[in-house]
């Protein structure tokens, strides 16, 4: 049996649905970090779907006492950051397609232009950054609170704050 059959064979019922409830109401977390470590949209399906896969494995060992969110964001990242480590290894040599993530802005309209072209620089600057410093940005502009990033990456509150300052450096200087 896999670790998701086995998992899945000790929850009872309640605790499916208090799950499946769970990742409902959050499954924007998913696909927001899905869409920060992937580029293609077959891969971040993947990687959404091998996050899921994990939260469900990892569920009889969460903590109720702890924030579901925060725990979502552990499992979330680490399994975006292994998976970004692999596709690394694997495409090290290969080209790296364009991104054709905003083709939903219209065509002739200067403001969206501009604010597309923005979004395609932020984006292309998050994806430069190491795995910590990407999961850091993405936490930061989902604006969670500083003590809750630490206890996500697992570091101090004070090097969040430091982290942070030193990328909106780079973000001002770079952009």
């Amino acid at each position: 049996m896999d670790t998701i059959a086995t998992a899945m064979h000790a929850l009872t019922t309640h605790d499916q649905d208090a799950f499946s409830d769970r990742l409902q109401r959050h499954r924007g977390i998913v696909f927001k970090v899905a869409n920060s470590y992937a580029r293609l949209p077959a891969d971040r399906d993947d990687l959404a779907q091998e996050i899921a896969a994990q939260l469900w494995g990892s569920w009889p060992g969460y903590d109720p006492a702890r924030s579901f969110t925060t725990w979502m964001y552990r499992v979330a990242l680490n399994v975006a950051i292994s998976h970004l480590r692999e596709q690394t290894l694997r495409r090290r040599h290969e080209a790296v397609p364009l991104d054709d993530d905003l083709q939903d802005v219209p065509h002739g309209d200067a403001i969206d232009h501009e604010h597309a072209q923005h979004m395609r620089l932020l984006q292309d600057f998050i994806r430069r950054q190491s795995p910590l410093d990407r999961a850091l940005l993405l936490l930061y502009l989902d604006e969670r609170p500083q003590r809750e990033i630490a206890e996500i990456l697992g570091i101090t509150e004070s090097n969040v704050s430091t982290k942070i300052g030193r990328l909106k450096q780079r973000i001002r200087h770079d952009l």
